[in-house]
């Protein structure tokens, strides 16, 4: 149920020409017959910002919620944004959200995030937290700057 919540607000998203949604929440708990709680899951673990959006939300009434797809216009933002959303430590959603921005954006090929995404895999970095996302931010920080570079 999730993916189609994601899949259907992702289409509304892209119909918009500002690039910003705004949608009741009781309202699409209702075309999906689920309680608003499973908006809200949605909303918090596929529209991040690490994965370019932002997200805003207001109880009550219906409540209702507003998102805004985040663009990245030149490579200096890039970087920076690559800069603070791996930070000192990453975890694997975190990070695959990232990659998957990166990629719907057009700065990774499908077969750079695949790539990455397993590098960054919990199972091939079989170490304890919190050492894991420290390598997995470490990791992720130099093949990102390393593919994102205009001097290549």
């Amino acid at each position: 149920m999730a993916n189609e919540i994601e899949k259907y607000l992702k289409r509304l998203l892209e119909g918009q020409r500002d690039g910003c949604l705004e949608i009741k929440r009781n309202d699409l708990a209702e075309v999906f017959m689920c309680v608003p709680s499973q908006i809200n899951y949605v909303l918090e673990t596929r529209f991040t910002h690490a994965q370019g959006y932002h997200v805003e939300s207001r109880r009550g009434g219906g409540g209702y919620i507003k998102i805004v797809k985040l663009g990245v216009k030149e490579d200096e933002d890039l970087l920076t944004m690559v800069n603070s959303t791996v930070g000192k430590m990453i975890s694997q959603q975190s990070g695959e959200g990232l990659i998957k921005r990166l990629e719907e954006e057009g700065f990774l090929t499908k077969r750079e995030s695949i790539l990455i995404r397993s590098i960054i895999d919990r199972n091939t970095l079989v170490l304890d937290l919190p050492d894991r996302d420290l390598i997995r931010a470490r990791i992720l920080r130099v093949v990102l700057i390393s593919l994102l570079r205009e001097d290549l």
